[in-house]
This record gives C-alpha cells, structure tokens and sequence, in this order.
C-alpha cells in the first residue's frame, strides 16, 4: 500500500524510520531488526560507548568504537535488507568526530538535529556512500539549512526530517508553543517545509524526500502523513516497548505503565525543551539540583556547576533499568502503549500489512 523510500540511489522498501534513541536505546539490535524488515534502523551515538570498558576513563574513545562497531552489526543482522543509520546530536561536544566515524563505518544515512547541522555537508564527502539529512521543525528552520548548504557547498539535503511538536526527547519549539500544540496547525507548517524544499529540488535536479516525525502512532497517521506530501514517516517511541529494543526490560515498563498525565515537559542541560515521563528522578529535581561529581564530556556548551543534573548518568541509568535515578524521555503518545510487540508486528501495524 506504501511505495519504497528513495534515498539516491538507496532503497527502503519500507517507508519507516525508526527514530534514533539515545542514551543506548536504539542501538545495533533494534536499528538491525528495522532495517531486516526493509526500513531504516537508526542507531544514536550520544554516548553511545556506555558499556565499552574505555568509557569510564575516556569516553570519546569509547564512543568512536561503539559507532562502528554498533553499525556493523546492525548491518550483519540486516542480513542485506533496508538501510542502517545514525542519528547524530550537534549539540555533542565530539559531534564532528562521530560523523566520520560513521561515514566510515558504512553508515547508509545520517540524521542531525538538536541544533542546526550546519557543517555536516563539509564532513561527509557528497561522493561518499552516506547520505545526509537535517531534523527541523520549522520552514524557516528548513530553509536556514538549505540556504547555507547551497551556498557554502553547492550541495543540499539528501533528504529531511520534519520533527513535530509530538515528538519525544529535545524539541525544536519554544515551552510558549509546546504548552498550546493543541491549537498548532502543523500541518499547514508541513506543507510549507514541503514546498521549500521544492525549490531545492529545481536547483540542484534530485528528489529530496521529506519524512514527518512526532506523534506517528497508527497506520491513519502514516497515511495522513503521506496524504501532506511526505514520502515517508519517523517512528520513535513506539519501538520502544518492542522484544528488539536495546533498553532494559525496566525501560520498556516504564513505557507500559506510563499514562498521558505522566508525560511532561522538562529543560534539558542540552539547552532545548525535552518530553519525559514524569517519574521519581523528575520529581526529586523539582526539590533540589542532582549534584554533579564528574563530567561525562558530551555536550559542547554544558557548564556541570550550572545544569541541574548530568544528563549522561541519568540516561544511562534510566537505560540500564535504573528509574530512580535516570531520565525516561518519549513521545507525547506514550500513554497510549500498552503493550509489548516485536519490530515484525509493529512494521507490519504501521504499513497496513
């Protein structure tokens, strides 16, 4: 019922994303089960060498090894099918590391938000294997992005993410917008990120596809996605509560047992709005700063004496089953899984297999 996703010369036969989850969320188990089954598995790279033995003493060696070696075993469980990529924050302090070091891993694609990937076309070379998109939420956002990428490189997207207001983790909105998305017609805003890139499209001669992300929750939704001109959908959270996702067992339940009034809006020390599940590590934060004892050395512009908690250990902990003490970002539509699935049924749900 869906057509493939056209990425150059690459292709999905599924025209589902599976969006990347950081810290250790979406890593090579769950983006190699997406892409077996024709979509594209999305690893993140925010910390994403938690569990090497390096990373307690040199966390940006540790962080360069899990990225290949993360890719390419996502790619032996994809046994051939789909496409496997990275999605890559430019708020982190070694953002630029990463992407060569998934450029030369085999990356198929990478995705860059949090912040606006300015640079990223001067890190992967356009005769490279990887293709390269920005996440937005906004046209003028969009056009920022293609505008500087056409004049500095003579290049433009191979294709972009439009991240909704629904979205889980760091958001591309003010707290002003997030607290009235109710009223928000977004896709108007769509339609004209669309059209922008359009005009892209005549000047360098290539389809760019534009894929919608945020609150992609049902089959409806991919459709009405496709019915505002997208060529393919972003889906998250919903992943999550899947058998393949690399998160704990505690994790996923956190998701289970998460109702639509748990859902909260909070300020990261990434500098942006953030969706989480309001839990006990959320709630102590409202009472007090969670001291900082070491940095961690992610982000580039945090300052440890002024955020009022690390974020890599609360990720960390929150992946690892930890809920007292760790950070459980999602979607605004978290409160609407209530089951666990497999990455098999879940693809098969959203297509209307």
């Amino acid at each position: 019922m869906l057509k493939e996703l056209r990425i150059g010369d690459m292709v999905a036969k599924l025209p589902i994303i599976q969006g990347g989850m950081g810290v250790g969320v979406s890593l090579s188990r769950l983006a190699g089960a997406v892409a077996k089954e024709g979509g594209v598995g999305v690893i993140s790279t925010a910390q994403i060498g938690f569990e090497e033995p390096e990373f307690e003493k040199d966390q940006a060696k540790a962080n360069l090894i899990a990225i290949k070696k993360h890719i390419k075993r996502a790619k032996e469980l994809a046994c051939g099918h789909g496409l496997v990529g990275v999605n890559i924050m430019v708020a982190l302090k070694h953002y630029k590391e990463h992407v060569r070091a998934a450029v030369e891993a085999g990356a198929d694609v990478i995705i860059s938000g949090a912040g606006l990937p300015m640079e990223m076309p001067e890190l992967v070379d356009e005769k490279s294997h990887t293709r390269i998109a920005p996440i937005v939420s906004s046209k003028r956002a969009a056009n920022l992005i293609l505008k500087m990428w056409a004049h500095r490189y003579n290049r433009t997207a191979d294709f972009i993410v439009i991240e909704g207001p629904k979205a889980g983790g760091h958001l591309g909105f003010s707290n002003e917008q997030l607290a009235d998305m109710e009223h928000m017609d977004y896709d108007s805003e769509i339609k004209e990120i669309i059209s922008c890139t359009k005009t892209y499209e005549e000047k360098f001669k290539k389809h760019i596809p534009v894929i919608v992300a945020g609150g992609v929750f049902t089959h409806e939704d991919v459709m009405h996605c496709m019915e505002l001109g997208a060529d393919g959908v972003q889906v998250a959270s919903r992943f999550v509560a899947t058998k393949e996702c690399d998160a704990s067992d505690a994790y996923k339940q956190a998701y289970l047992d998460a109702k639509e009034s748990d859902v909260q809006i909070i300020k990261s020390p990434v500098g942006m709005p953030g969706r989480a599940v309001r839990n006990e590590f959320i709630r102590g934060l409202e009472k007090e700063k969670q001291p900082i004892t070491r940095c961690y050395n992610c982000l580039e512009k945090c300052n440890p004496a002024a955020v009022p908690y690390c974020i890599t250990k609360a990720l960390i902990a929150a992946v690892k089953g930890d809920m007292q003490n760790g950070l459980v970002f999602c979607g605004a539509n978290v409160g609407r899984i209530n089951q666990m699935t497999t990455v098999h049924e879940l693809m098969s749900e959203l297509v209307g297999a």
